[in-house]
């Protein structure tokens, strides 16, 4: 019993699902005024399961590629410890449960979560062994949950979810460029072509920059727009997530001039340490600090 749980755990990516369900907690709670305890029970319990779901059609799709590398041939179906038919049975069942509990929030919180699994799994997925522009169509589904979580709040889309989702696009970028870089010769050796501009260079480290220094601008327009409807910054909020994203922007400019490794870990790093700071700084400035 312990084992097939952890196996399927793993493919979902359980600790993945969750934290991209942290985000679209977030989204709800900014968006809402008075949150209700159902709804983020349903939220959290349909996030880990459509995300759980499109990371198993994910590894189900790539699991000829996934015995290739190092790093991923030690997952459930290349490893032969899941059958394809298991794999496929639970994707499915796990999908459709959890895009139930979206739908008893609303119809548009389901709705951006199917659409979350089709970019993911019948576009993203195949296009990573065709261009690096799985790189740029990869950031719609992965900005998805903070949007999901909006959604899920107020039942609508404007100008606030329209942010929210433009800051965790442009961190896409540096993110998957830095995971890029560092696996580059796994990813060549499954046949995945996921780094802009083919080879390690300029090309995809000034798209990291950019990218870093677009989103800290983003992230800061709320204190500066005050007639966006349900989202603001106060002064203090807003000096904080400047500084949080020149940090990132600054880690994105050391891989521009080094041009190595350890600059590209040292990116990775910083993203993963800015999201979820960034994203409890809005919270926290909204509940408590406003």
């Amino acid at each position: 019993m312990q084992s097939a749980l952890k196996c399927y755990t793993q493919l979902m990516k359980f600790r993945l699902s969750a934290t991209v369900v942290f985000s679209a907690l977030i989204g709800y709670l900014l968006g809402t005024t008075s949150p209700d305890f159902s709804e983020i029970l349903l939220l959290i319990l349909g996030g880990i399961l459509v995300t759980g779901s499109a990371n198993a059609l994910n590894q189900i799709l790539e699991r000829n590629y996934d015995k290739l590398m190092k790093r991923t041939a030690i997952r459930p179906l290349p490893s032969g410890n899941l059958t394809l038919n298991q794999a496929l049975i639970f994707s499915f069942i796990i999908g459709i449960i959890g895009l139930y509990f979206l739908m008893l929030i609303n119809l548009q919180c389901s709705f951006f979560g199917l659409l979350s699994i089709l970019l993911y799994v019948l576009v993203y997925t195949p296009l990573k062994r065709v261009s690096a522009i799985s790189v740029f169509i990869g950031a719609f589904p992965g900005a998805i949950p903070v949007l999901l979580g909006w959604v899920a709040a107020t039942n609508d889309f404007g100008l606030a979810a329209g942010i929210l989702f433009a800051i965790q696009f442009c961190w896409q970028f540096p993110h998957f460029i830095a995971i890029s870089w560092v696996l580059d010769e796994e990813y060549k050796k499954a046949g995945f072509k996921m780094m802009i501009g083919k080879e390690k260079g300029k090309l995809a480290t000034t798209i990291a920059v950019l990218a870093a220094f677009v989103m800290t601008i983003v992230s800061a327009a709320p204190y500066f727009l005050h007639h966006i409807e349900g989202l603001s910054l106060s002064a203090v909020a807003c000096i904080l997530i400047v500084i949080l994203g020149l940090f990132f922007t600054y880690r994105s400019v050391q891989l521009f001039h080094q041009q190595s490794d350890s600059a590209a870990k040292k990116v990775l790093l910083s993203s993963y340490m800015y999201l979820p700071l960034m994203q409890l700084i809005y919270v926290l400035d909204k509940y408590f600090m406003q």
